[in-house]
């Protein structure tokens, strides 16, 4: 097992790659860097370990599936995870890794959007997104992490060992939030700066597709994460459109004594069952959901037994 394990995904990276290595071995001397190629066709793999670090592969396609390989290969106390790019400076690795092993957070954020990333991103496209995710997932699960789509991050053993990932491309640090305030884990932000890509150095993250995705999966999650919310609000959207259909076939019955529109009436009736249906689902699901934090406890536990067995053996 690592004292502390530097990830870092890689797609096409060559010309800054070499310079995160260097920058992370600095800052972090105890550190060990593990640079995860994703099949990149520029030399970003021979660069990399060239600089020190260990090159490993994962060869299917994205983010997510590349950081699922991660979690499960590298053992450690602390991870640090970060982009290729040289967008997010090393140096502040350093209060990140404090704060997981002196404090036990299990989720440190780099909070880029409260210092320099509105004056140094310039797409602007990328800058109303990051503002919308953040503000709407705060708002839907009550928490407060500064920077939701941010890269930059540190991690406990428990966090990485429990947490299950489903995204494969950019949605992936938006999984990692929702989760973490689900599942009450300990999250502190820490300020950094951000700069924006070099010259030469583009983006992999595409402004509408990923946006999207990103957007689907805030709403899949909500969906899984609290579905008494979720059912309640289709169950509330259905139960108006039945009064919409309702309440004129009624008025006009309470006038004449006759039901002109049967088949308006009907419509409402099936209307009012699936907003019952609705509601029902959601109680139901969430208690399977009350369940599966329950497990997701004694998990918690098993992992921490394990981590301790893991660290003696070091």
């Amino acid at each position: 097992m690592d004292k502390i394990a530097v990830l870092i995904p890689c797609y096409n990276e060559s010309k800054t790659i070499g310079k995160v290595v260097k920058d992370f071995k600095k800052a972090l001397p105890e550190a060990k860097i593990y640079v995860y190629d994703n099949n990149s066709d520029d030399g970003t793999d021979t660069i990399a370990r060239e600089a020190g670090a260990v090159v490993k592969y994962e060869y299917q396609q994205g983010k997510g599936n590349v950081i699922r390989r991660m979690f499960r290969d590298i053992d450690a106390e602390c991870y640090i995870m970060t982009d290729g790019d040289d967008t997010y400076p090393a140096e502040f690795s350093v209060e990140m890794v404090n704060k997981v092993i002196t404090k036990n957070v299990d989720m440190v954020v780099g909070d880029r959007l409260s210092s320099t990333y509105f004056e140094e991103n310039k797409r602007p496209f990328h800058n109303l997104g990051n503002n919308l995710v953040r503000k709407t997932i705060n708002r839907l699960f009550k928490s407060n992490i500064k920077d939701i789509m941010t890269g930059y991050r540190a991690f406990s053993y428990q966090f990485v060992k429990t947490f299950p990932v489903l995204s494969k491309g950019f949605e992936i640090e938006t999984e990692m939030s929702i989760h973490a305030v689900d599942k009450n884990m300990f999250v502190e932000n820490v300020v950094i700066e951000y700069r924006d890509r070099p010259e030469g150095s583009e983006s992999k993250l595409n402004t509408y597709t990923d946006g999207i995705k990103v957007l689907r999966t805030i709403l899949k999650l909500y969906k899984n994460y609290k579905p008494f919310h979720f059912f309640s609000i289709v169950a509330f959207i259905l139960f108006l459109i039945s009064m919409g259909f309702f309440l004129p076939v009624f008025i006009s019955f309470l006038n004449t004594g006759v039901v002109e529109k049967m088949p308006t009436l009907i419509v409402s009736g099936f209307t009012m069952l699936a907003a019952i249906q609705a509601l029902f689902a959601g109680l139901i699901l969430n208690t399977i959901n009350q369940k599966n934090k329950q497990d997701f406890e004694q998990e918690l536990q098993n992992t921490a037994i394990n981590f301790k067995y893991v660290k003696d053996m070091r």
